[in-house]
């Protein structure tokens, strides 16, 4: 009996970090990255990537504010969004996204859309048309290039890889020859794709989660589609560094463990 006993208050214990704590718990994560065709004007340069903020009817606008504000305290020169923004099924709350206004940047802030992002056309356009109204550049098989005297650095993106938006020969087509290239995909393993044209230094990735729920010293349990191989941290794959962020919100059943929200900070040093 006391087994039993002290084996469902430890349950239950578990069950409340997973669901109250570890969810508000957002880890900054600040990682120095060396890219090769870095130009020393560039060298420093900071970049945050938020993903998968999955507004729901849980998710507050308090703690938009909260996870912006962090954001902010870091000072990059550029934030990029790496895709959903608003749980499947809950695009009623798109309008929480108003809080997105309150992200400074000295460049820009830059974003590509996922997988839920196309959960309906209602839900896309209206995710499209809150980015616009908060000056939040949605780079859809699009390239934005950064100057600096005459270095350049290019921060490009693929519309979603899951629903087939993707048109890496339109971004690749747009892509000057010279210059840093660094790749936003929602789906991380996108990135074999991404490496294999030699030409970007970083993608920079989200969707996975890392699992959300991940048992201590083992793989996750439950991956999604195109988020199965590169589902959490850094990766080589071929010439180019990819990196998984493990989200900010959740899906389904609300519940973290052993895989905290991430604010990813890089920093780019010339190689």
């Amino acid at each position: 009996m006391a087994t039993l006993i002290a084996t469902l208050i430890i349950s239950l214990c578990l069950f409340l970090y997973a669901y109250c704590i570890e969810p508000n718990w957002i880890e900054v994560n600040s990682i120095s990255l060396q890219l090769p065709h870095l130009a020393k004007e560039f060298n420093g340069y900071k970049i945050a990537q938020i993903s998968d903020i999955h507004v729901d009817k849980k998710m507050s606008r308090q703690y938009l504010t909260r996870l912006f504000k962090l954001v902010n305290q870091q000072q990059p020169d550029l934030i990029a969004l790496t895709g959903d923004y608003v749980t499947k099924g809950s695009e009623k709350f798109i309008p929480k996204l108003a809080t997105l206004s309150q992200l400074k940047s000295k460049d820009k802030t830059v974003a590509v859309l996922g997988n839920h992002d196309y959960a309906s056309y209602t839900h896309n356009q209206a995710t499209k048309e809150i980015l616009q109204q908060t000056k939040v550049l949605n780079l859809a098989n699009a390239v934005y290039s950064l100057k600096r005297g005459k270095a350049m650095l290019h921060i490009a993106g693929v519309d979603d890889v899951w629903e087939r938006k993707d048109d890496l020969n339109a971004v690749l087509q747009q892509l000057p020859v010279d210059g840093a290239a660094i790749l936003l995909a929602h789906e991380p393993d996108f990135a074999d794709i991404s490496a294999a044209t030699g030409r970007f230094d970083l993608q920079i990735s989200g969707h996975s989660h890392a699992g959300q729920v991940r048992l201590p010293f083992s793989e996750p349990i439950i991956l999604p589609q195109l988020g199965r191989k590169y589902y959490s941290g850094i990766y080589i794959v071929g010439d180019m560094i990819q990196y998984t962020n493990r989200g900010i919100g959740s899906t389904h059943l609300h519940l973290r463990f052993n895989s905290r929200p991430e604010i990813t900070v890089f920093t780019l040093v010339a190689g």
